[in-house]
């Protein structure tokens, strides 16, 4: 156990288990001043297998304490994805002295003498900051004998219609019911069959309330659609997601049928949905994602533990010429973990004639802001060597923002692996600015504010120990470049 946290490619300042499979962040609540991070956990293996919750705890978003597995399979079958409440008012009659903590989840597992799956949502309650939970034995309280993918139900709080509402993953579509206690479930609308992408099945919904622009005054609901993996498309799953309104019983789509927006433009955020029961003082919609893709998830080169849960990321809305879009911020609790930096200002790159600089840590957050000249493309590259490097690149001309990952380590386990990432990204005033988090096996790149997000994994042999900046048939200008160091969240 020395050696814990210290192996090759292990996350340094992104939530992982201690050991083993983790995949899809569930039932995140916020209460009595803990953020709750629940988790598809397999205790027996580094692969998918029988899913269990685990369970940590944080006071800061960003240092994490492990807890003992919350939630176990049981006559039910295993414990997939769901979510996690406040039950403030105690709708359910769980609790008698004030309120309590109640998780939603799929139970999975078959048909009886079937190999049909069958999934079903269940409900477990705990009383002591959820730390215990006891399994409600009227469970399961919903199902559906005609649907098959029935499951991972994301469970809100509807002032204005005073009854709680469930977002629930239906096939090809979402499924939204309503309920006064939790307990009984009642069919409201359906969503989706022909709007967004159905590249692969649709998993793991969310549905929360934005201003747009900062305006508490004009708001939009956002629904998040996670599609799973389809081998027909390179990009394996990934997430997109739907603005428009929200009445309590039906979601409308502001957009056509055929606009698809994705939520991130790497390969590595999968499942993600938001906390819930933040304090309205605090305001923040804040959410986290799964850090791989499914078509490698299970491939990718570590031993003993896989996969780790993005940077927490808030959420807003703002409006574009294409219409209202979101954007997504590291939360600024990530300050907490920053060390010392160099910076520099007003570098001219001349064409074809790249200026590096030493990495003075492998962990670290790097901020600049591109001033477009004459170059016809431009970036940064991160390497170990000239054979082993992630490029970041903008073409002008295209208007494109790309990650380039096809040398940037270990690639041999997935042919889906070595790729590049693109994006669309206007200028903003002839500027480009970036904030990328370099860790032990990802970057993040958040463009312009973070309205263009790219989450990567990469598996460097050697840790990244330069940084390029480049410019080609042309020259740019460097305005800032601050290069930070980002300590470990796992102690020493």
């Amino acid at each position: 156990m020395t050696q814990l946290y210290k192996e090759k490619y292990r996350q340094q300042f992104h939530f992982s288990p201690e050991e083993k499979w983790m995949n899809d962040p569930n039932g995140m609540v916020f209460f009595n001043n803990e953020y709750h991070l629940f988790y598809q956990y397999h205790p027996f293996g580094t692969t998918w297998g029988p899913m269990h919750w685990g369970h940590a705890v944080s006071k800061d978003l960003i240092h994490w304490e492990h807890l003992p597995i919350a939630l176990y399979p049981d006559e039910h079958g295993a414990i997939f994805s769901g979510s996690a409440v406040v039950d403030w008012n105690n709708t359910s009659g769980f609790f008698q002295n004030g309120p309590g903590l109640v998780a939603i989840y799929t139970s999975a597992d078959n048909y009886p003498d079937s190999e049909r799956p069958r999934q079903r949502q269940s409900l477990a309650y705990s009383t002591d900051n959820g730390r215990t939970w006891t399994k409600y034995e009227g469970n399961p309280v919903l199902s559906d004998v005609n649907i098959t993918d029935y499951r991972d139900p994301k469970v809100f709080w509807h002032e204005e219609t005073n009854k709680w509402v469930m977002v629930l993953a239906t096939g090809q579509s979402i499924t939204i019911y309503t309920s006064p206690n939790l307990k009984d479930w009642e069919f409201a609308s359906e969503f989706g069959d022909n709007a967004g992408s159905h590249d692969g099945v649709w998993e793991c919904p969310d549905l929360f309330q934005l201003p747009v622009d900062g305006d508490e005054n004009i708001q939009k609901w956002v629904l998040f659609v996670s599609i799973g993996d389809n081998h027909d498309f390179k990009e394996g799953s990934r997430t997109q997601y739907f603005i428009g309104d929200f009445d309590g019983t039906t979601f409308v789509n502001e957009n056509t049928d055929e606009t698809i927006l994705w939520m991130d433009h790497g390969r590595d955020n999968y499942a993600g949905v938001s906390w819930s029961d933040i304090l309205a003082e605090d305001g923040r919609r804040i959410y986290i994602g799964w850090m791989s893709n499914w078509r490698y998830a299970n491939q990718v080169p570590t031993e003993d533990w896989r996969s780790a849960m993005t940077l927490p990321r808030e959420l807003s809305l703002t409006s574009s010429e294409d219409g209202v879009r979101l954007v997504q911020k590291v939360v600024p609790e990530i300050n907490s973990i920053r060390k010392g930096s160099q910076g520099y200002q007003n570098l001219t790159i001349e064409s074809n004639q790249p200026t590096s600089f030493n990495m003075f840590s492998p962990l670290m957050e790097v901020n600049m802001e591109f001033e477009k000249q004459t170059s016809n493309s431009f970036g940064i590259v991160l390497q170990s060597s000239e054979d082993e490097k992630t490029v970041i690149r903008y073409d002008v001309e295209k208007e494109l923002i790309s990650v380039d990952r096809t040398n940037a380590g270990d690639n041999s386990f997935s042919e889906s692996f070595p790729a590049v990432q693109n994006a669309s990204l206007k200028t903003k005033n002839d500027r480009i600015k970036l904030q990328i988090f370099i860790d032990a096996s990802s970057i993040e790149v958040f463009a312009n504010d973070g309205k263009v997000v790219f989450t990567s994994l990469i598996f460097p042999n050697q840790p990244y120990e330069k940084i390029v900046l480049f410019s080609n048939e042309g020259n740019i200008r460097v305005s800032s470049l601050k290069l930070t160091e980002l300590d470990s969240i796992w102690g020493k």
